[in-house]
């Protein structure tokens, strides 16, 4: 079924995309529903069919105004939010489920991912609403991730989907999430127990830092299409990705071993500059982007299309929530140390 076909009679739909593979672009008729919630509520089934159809869609001219409006936008359309535990980077809890967009400084961009894609049970949609548009820039970009699997040297696809990736990080009060933010607890027996239930190595530190270590696959199918994606932050957090001033800096005060996050081969084998670089460099053979409007509702099948956001002059006010929790990959072949136990 083409969810295309089946667009209201209250949106429209321009005929011809700006850019091979954007998706689409509904504006919805003007004034600007009475109850976005309500207006929601009513086509879910039109909007999710279309983020799965067509990896993502962009709704324009639902005049979304604040956060209480978001989130009860976000409610009708994915009753089950996810909580958000594992980030990067803090964020700010504005209602159960829905968060602002994470800390991360303007001037830098946030590189292709996808959105926890190192947890044990990532979202398989991701919905976003922008209260202010930034002045410049600041686009959620997209990619397909079955293209840019296509595009990446067949050799490193193989080894990648054979072993899997490994993601290391090193909790601090200075940099990213602290493991409080991050696990949402204070509590270290709380964040043993996710870490065993959820294959991630700990090592608490004696300044009361934490260290993880967490294997995943890189390479998954579609669990609708059954079609291969590259579904990973390989490059995103790894350090080859941050600007070169930031990478001395971080490489001088910590050390190359406690990085506050980094990625390696499942191995342990460090992943080089070059690797990076290809990565990134598909990514951006494959972005697409259209700026946000204030207003702007966006839902993005997390598995099927990567994102990122660019850098920005602002203010930006972008409201985020995640849902429809996946099954775990299967694991890939070639293990690390056994997961869930401290190396201390």
């Amino acid at each position: 079924m083409s969810f295309t076909s089946s667009l209201p009679t209250s949106v429209s739909l321009p005929p011809v995309a700006p850019h091979p593979g954007m998706p689409p672009v509904l504006h919805v008729s003007a004034p600007a529903p009475a109850d976005p919630a309500a207006w929601a509520a009513e086509h879910r089934h039109v909007l999710l069919g279309l983020a799965a159809e067509r990896g993502a869609v962009l709704v324009r001219g639902l005049g979304l105004r604040d956060t209480g409006q978001v989130a009860a936008v976000f409610a009708r359309l994915a009753p089950a939010l996810m909580t958000d535990t594992e980030s990067f980077a803090p964020r700010q809890v504005l209602a159960p489920g829905v968060y602002s967009s994470t800390a991360w400084p303007a001037n830098q961009p946030m590189c292709m991912h996808h959105e926890l894609s190192y947890v044990h049970r990532p979202p398989g949609l991701l919905l976003l609403g922008c209260l202010t548009a930034p002045t410049t820039g600041g686009a959620t970009a997209l990619a397909d991730a079955a293209a840019v699997l296509d595009a990446l040297p067949a050799g490193l696809v193989r080894r990648f989907e054979r072993e899997g990736w490994l993601l290391t990080r090193s909790y601090n009060d200075d940099i990213g999430a602290t493991w409080t933010e991050a696990f949402g607890t204070d509590d270290r027996a709380a964040v043993e127990s996710h870490c065993r239930a959820n294959a991630i190595e700990f090592d608490w530190q004696d300044d009361g830092g934490l260290r993880t270590r967490q294997h995943r696959a890189a390479v998954v199918r579609h669990p609708a299409t059954g079609r291969r994606c590259w579904f990973n932050q390989i490059a995103f957090l790894n350090e080859w990705t941050l600007e070169h001033d930031v990478r001395e800096y971080l490489l001088d005060v910590y050390g190359p071993e406690a990085l506050p996050f980094n990625t390696r081969f499942a191995n342990g084998d460090p992943i080089g500059e070059d690797v990076v670089q290809l990565i990134n460099s598909a990514y951006a053979e494959h972005t697409v982007r259209e700026p946000w409007q204030s207003g702007d509702l966006m839902l993005i099948d997390n598995i099927r299309t990567a994102h990122s956001r660019e850098p920005f002059e602002p203010p930006r006010d972008i409201v985020v929530a995640m849902a429809e929790p996946l099954p775990p990959a299967p694991f890939p072949a070639t293990p690390t140390a056994s997961p869930g136990r401290s190396t201390r």
